[in-house]
């Protein structure tokens, strides 16, 4: 069933206006939705429909200049106001009354999901009806699996949408087919041939004035537990029998699943955390983070946070997946990078250079590389080598695609309650050697390339085959 009824709790923050709004209108442009849907903002300022309408509009001229005006104008007529606490049964049920299903947006802090999620279930909720939750899902394990009781309680699984936009980012989709699709990657796709993989979300960009939600987060919560988790997943996923909700779904889940779990050791030598100081970042000076307005700098909040994993499983024993995510850096670096092993033999002599494979996904912007190595000017040498190629621009914005499905009910995209609670179990133990003080929060300048590199652990070999491989190692 296709609902037509779309209200958003948060309906005046930020994400509705640079996110959900210019994904409506892109969903009106492509013919999805049509003049029978509408669109309710809820939220606690004291405004009437129409200054939510003009609120509305000068959101999608900001953030949907692209998108024809007739769209545009198509969703603001769709959209109407509704003033609500979003913890009282009685005011959330005035919004979501009707004879019709709706789906419920919950564009809100977090910490706001365990109320909301109660006035809702007090409040009831239309026959198939469905509900929305945006990253992260919970704030530990024991409030993500709290939460889900409560999600239970309320809605039918298949009816509830733990949303990750990085999901439906075209060269996420392209991670798959990629490896899934082309005979020659999928048998070389597994740790006798893939040393490691970088899952990267660095960005030059600082605060940018979230320090009411940020400096309670940091960056492990909002990048790593939840975006980076979701790469690595599709990155290392055994094939699916297809991309329906519950294969797809499974295979995630499984990776999580054997994620090898880190002692308070391993998290001291495989995991990183600090902060940027004062530095200057894209020709601007930038604050040093515990000076920038909203910030409590006794919280320690890390703005850089760096996790290497392992996987107990036959594909990918052996192999490093490094997962990182910084701010106020010296450049974005936005991509999947799977690094392969060196070849066993090279006849260009002992000094010949020769750097690894590696095969890039860039995510913003999109697009696809893969470095190789190649002769020179004469055979014995050797030249590196990039081939690369961008994508065609997506039919949809992802928060386009993430809504679509949600109001054709397909939940494949989204994230199952049973994975979003192994998410939080790969993460536990750092952050309880983070709060414990087990790992020192490091500081690095705004503008740089983050803290400086640990030093390579005394006789490792990067470079080697597995050594359990069939194939021969080089010596």
């Amino acid at each position: 069933m296709t609902i037509q009824r779309l209200v958003v709790f948060g309906g005046t923050g930020d994400l509705t206006g640079r996110y959900l709004l210019p994904a409506l209108a892109a969903l009106r442009e492509a013919g999805h939705i049509d003049d029978r849907f509408s669109l309710t903002g809820a939220s606690r300022e004291d405004w009437d429909g129409a200054r939510y309408r003009e609120w509305a509009s000068a959101q999608l001229d900001r953030h949907g200049a692209d998108i024809p005006t007739d769209a545009r104008r198509a969703v603001v007529a769709s959209t109407d106001y509704r003033r609500a606490d979003v913890t009282d049964p009685a005011e959330v049920g005035a919004v979501v009354a009707g004879d019709d299903p709706v789906a419920v947006y919950l564009a809100l802090p977090p910490s706001l999901f365990p109320a909301t999620v109660t006035a809702l279930h007090e409040a009831g909720l239309p026959p198939s009806s469905r509900i929305v939750l945006e990253k992260p899902f919970g704030e530990d394990l024991a409030g993500a699996q709290e939460l889900n009781r409560l999600l239970a309680d309320l809605l039918p699984e298949r009816a509830v949408f733990r949303v990750d936009h990085f999901l439906a980012m075209t060269t996420v989709q392209n991670v798959l087919g990629s490896r899934l699709a082309n005979r020659v990657l999928e048998p070389i796709w597994n740790s006798i041939h893939i040393a490691e993989v970088d899952i990267v979300w660095d960005e030059t960009l600082a605060l940018e004035g979230r320090a009411g939600y940020y400096d309670h987060v940091g960056a492990l919560k909002d990048m790593v537990q939840n975006h980076l988790l979701q790469l690595l997943c599709l990155v290392a996923m055994e094939p699916p029998l297809t991309l329906g909700e519950r294969d797809l779904r499974d295979r995630k889940v499984d990776v999580l699943r054997s994620v090898r779990y880190m002692t308070d050791d391993d998290v001291r030598r495989r995991t990183r955390r600090a902060r940027y100081s004062a530095g200057r970042c894209n020709g601007h000076e930038v604050p040093a983070y515990i000076e920038e307005d909203g910030v409590d700098a006794r919280r320690r909040t890390e703005t850089f946070a760096e996790v290497e994993l392992e996987l107990d499983n036959w594909r990918w024993a052996g192999t490093r997946f490094r997962l990182r995510s910084g701010k106020a850096l010296g450049r974005d670096r936005k991509e999947v990078a799977v690094r392969f092993r060196r070849v066993p033999h090279l006849p260009f002599g002992q000094d010949a250079d020769v750097q690894p494979n590696v095969l890039r996904f860039g995510l913003e912007p999109e697009s696809l590389s893969l470095d190789v190595t190649v002769t020179g000017s004469r055979t014995e040498t050797l030249t590196q080598l990039s081939l690369t190629a961008g994508m065609d621009p997506a039919d949809l914005p992802a928060y386009g695609r993430l809504l679509l499905d949600v109001l054709n009910g397909d939940p494949a995209l989204s994230i199952r309650s049973d994975e979003a609670e192994e998410a939080w179990r790969v993460l536990e133990p750092v952050l309880s050697a983070w709060e414990q003080e087990l790992v020192p929060l490091e500081e690095y300048s705004a503008g740089s390339e983050g803290p400086p590199p640990r030093p390579a652990a005394p006789g490792r070999r990067d470079d080697l085959l597995h050594r359990d491989a069939v194939l021969p190692a080089d010596s």
